[in-house]
């Protein structure tokens, strides 16, 4: 039986919000139209730190941009409790290292597999180490993504670093279209690729 992660999600924020706790979590963002819906939907729950770690973007110009939009959504959109970023250091060669001989892999292939675990293992060790209640990420609003896939990736990570993950599947409940609703709202720049070169290739 498939698992409703968006359920899950929703029973884990109200049972914190009953008890009176506002839990940190440090959650790892792709880009500003698609953490736009997840802030909105979190900070009433959460205090929230963006962790901005995408070293597969490329070119670094395309980079700074989706970087500098982060941000900007993070100063104007409204806050319920604390919102913060935390932006990491550009690494494409790390990337590139991570997904050698996955080059021609299709969108969504292995590739992708990769990607997602070398970001949100990224996440979990900084949640870990600055005491963070949960790590999570904002991929899971895309319908482009697999959130099966990415959370059981968070998972297993939950396990191997022992902190725990926030389960999601944000493009329920309409999230995705929420999204683009609040990128036309604060007018956020929306690219039309998902970041590495192999994705902006096969576009």
């Amino acid at each position: 039986m498939k698992k409703n992660y968006d359920q899950i999600l929703l029973n884990l924020l109200e049972k914190h919000q009953n008890n009176g706790e506002v839990p940190k979590v440090l959650l790892h963002s792709c880009c500003a139209p698609c953490s736009s819906y997840v802030i909105e939907y979190l900070s009433k729950y959460c205090d929230l730190t963006i962790l901005y770690y995408n070293p597969n973007i490329s070119p670094i110009d395309e980079y700074e941009k989706r970087k500098r939009e982060q941000r900007r959504l993070i100063e104007e959109i409204p806050k319920v409790h604390e919102l913060n970023m935390i932006d990491c250091d550009y690494d494409n060669d790390l990337y590139e290292d991570a997904i050698k001989g996955l080059e021609n892999e299709p969108e969504r292939g292995n590739r992708c597999s990769v990607c997602f675990r070398l970001r949100l293992e990224k996440t979990a060790k900084m949640a870990k180490d600055n005491s963070y209640d949960y790590f999570g990420t904002t991929l899971t609003v895309s319908p482009y993504k697999n959130s099966s896939l990415i959370n059981e990736i968070g998972l297993e990570l939950e396990k191997q670093y022992g902190i725990s993950f926030l389960i999601s599947d944000f493009k329920k409940r309409n999230g995705y279209k929420r999204s683009i609703e609040l990128s036309r709202e604060y007018e956020l720049y929306r690219q039309d690729y998902c970041g590495c070169k192999y994705s902006r290739r096969d576009n």
